[in-house]
């Protein structure tokens, strides 16, 4: 089954700190919400537990901004 808008939802927040006198996104959080074939969640979690390492963004973003990513499963 493709995954379709319909199946993923990612809710992001960004947080905005000034710590050195100059506000900046400090912190991405992002929580995903999946909805998967039954009997593959262990694939969707080995996938998610591996995305950001072949993310364009998150690796454009490494060192610079803390990426926080969690993730909410369920099985149809």
């Amino acid at each position: 089954m493709p995954i379709t808008k319909d199946k993923l939802r990612a809710d992001v927040q960004g947080v905005i700190e000034a710590p050195e006198g100059v506000l900046k996104i400090t912190t991405i959080r992002t929580k995903f919400n999946l909805l998967i074939p039954k009997g593959k969640r262990e694939t969707a979690e080995r996938v998610l537990n591996v995305f950001e390492k072949s993310c364009p963004v998150a690796q454009t973003l490494k060192g610079a901004i803390n990426m926080e990513n969690t993730w909410e499963i369920t099985e149809e």
